[in-house]
């Protein structure tokens, strides 16, 4: 296995990368300068483009947000109101399993920022029931997270005539130099459906077996291209004109706005202010990533880490080790929740394993190379 000389992502990511003939991958060399332009420009340039969507008399919300409570949400609301100057609507999918620390911040920000907030909370009956669906079906339980983020706020922004989305980071530049900076990406339905759904969409959830109807999935169907022709709505990623770090924006959130990271340690991550809007998301949800992929959010916020300057690679290594391996505790609380076995769980899971990272030894058990072995 081939792994970043700078960071510690592997080839065999879940997102393509690409290395140079100095074994250093696309998010690296990226992260370095590819095409960024000055704090000075990039506020320059934003502000010029929102001014072409200002609401005329204050007649509409002059942006839409779509926001988790998270610190990179709270960042986004910060500098949306605090820097552009606009009024947003924030809107919310909610998938059910929120850290408590997740859902006070959530309910704060309407209060915090003054501005109005949509929060849409599908039923969880629904909702089970597509954690197990989407689990068996391709190995992440999480799939109804994807389609709601990225699709019940462009529902909302179509409905009620709000052209400006503003999204904070676009993940496939920021973490695997997808695109330069120069080259300003913005949402769309291509990006959803192939990166953000991995080719999955509403359709393939309807289910006989767990009793999964198209009517119960009205807030997963994308605008079509007439509507969103129509509407003129556009989705533009705040951090392709701001210069985008977690560690900072946390820290600043914190300070302005008293937002909480999570009071317990995470299994699979030393961080504590990332994914509080899914109890799962840093545990079993991550720990599949790990059985399919052979890394996990360790890596991911390591890599970040290192790419930043505030860690070592040697240290992202260890970070590594002692993370990305463990199987954690909340796996008993998502099976209690969808009303599963731990055999079954581990059956199931074995089957998404990807054959360019896993092996079994001579004992039938899984091994892998491991980056601290290289």
């Amino acid at each position: 296995m081939q792994y970043c000389t700078n960071c510690v992502y592997p080839a065999a990511s879940a997102f393509k990368l690409v290395f140079d003939e100095n074994g250093v991958c696309s998010g690296c060399r990226v992260h370095a300068g590819a095409g960024k332009i000055s704090y000075e420009d990039g506020q320059r340039a934003l502000q010029e483009l929102v001014e072409q969507y200002r609401a005329p008399g204050g007649s509409n919300y002059d942006c839409l947000v779509p926001v988790s409570g998270g610190k990179d949400s709270y960042f986004q609301v910060h500098y949306v109101t605090q820097v552009l100057g606009l009024k947003p609507l924030l809107v919310t999918y909610h998938g059910n399993n929120y850290l408590p620390e997740g859902e006070r911040n959530l309910n704060r920000m309407r209060s915090v920022f003054d501005v109005d907030h949509i929060i849409f909370r599908p039923s969880e009956q629904m909702l089970i029931k597509m954690n197990r669906l989407c689990f068996k079906k391709m190995g992440d339980m999480n799939w109804h997270n994807h389609c709601g983020i990225y699709t019940y706020p462009v529902q909302i922004a179509v409905k009620h005539k709000i052209k400006l989305i503003i999204w904070g980071e676009h993940g496939f530049l920021d973490l695997a130099g997808m695109f330069s900076f120069a080259d300003l990406p913005e949402m769309s339905a291509k990006v959803r459906l192939e990166h953000g759904l991995r080719g999955f969409d509403w359709e393939d959830m309807v289910d006989e077996q767990e009793g999964i109807r198209e009517q119960d999935l009205l807030w997963a169907k994308y605008p079509t291209d007439e509507e969103l022709e129509a509407s003129g709505v556009r989705g533009i990623y705040l951090g392709n004109y701001v210069p985008w770090d977690a560690n900072e924006h946390s820290q600043l959130v914190k300070d302005l706005y008293g937002w909480e990271e999570s009071s317990e340690p995470f299994d699979r991550t030393y961080r504590r202010f990332s994914n509080l809007d899914d109890m799962h998301e840093n545990g079993v949800h991550d720990y599949l990533k790990f059985i399919k992929f052979g890394y996990g959010r360790a890596t991911d916020h390591a890599c970040k880490d290192i790419r930043s300057g505030r860690m070592t690679r040697a240290e992202g290594i260890e970070m590594v080790k002692k993370y990305d391996h463990v199987k954690p505790r909340d796996l008993k609380r998502w099976l209690e929740y969808v009303g599963t076995t731990e055999e079954k769980f581990d059956c199931i899971a074995d089957t998404f394993r990807d054959p360019r990272v896993w092996r079994k030894n001579v004992n039938g058990e899984w091994e892998k190379d491991n980056i601290w072995e290289e």
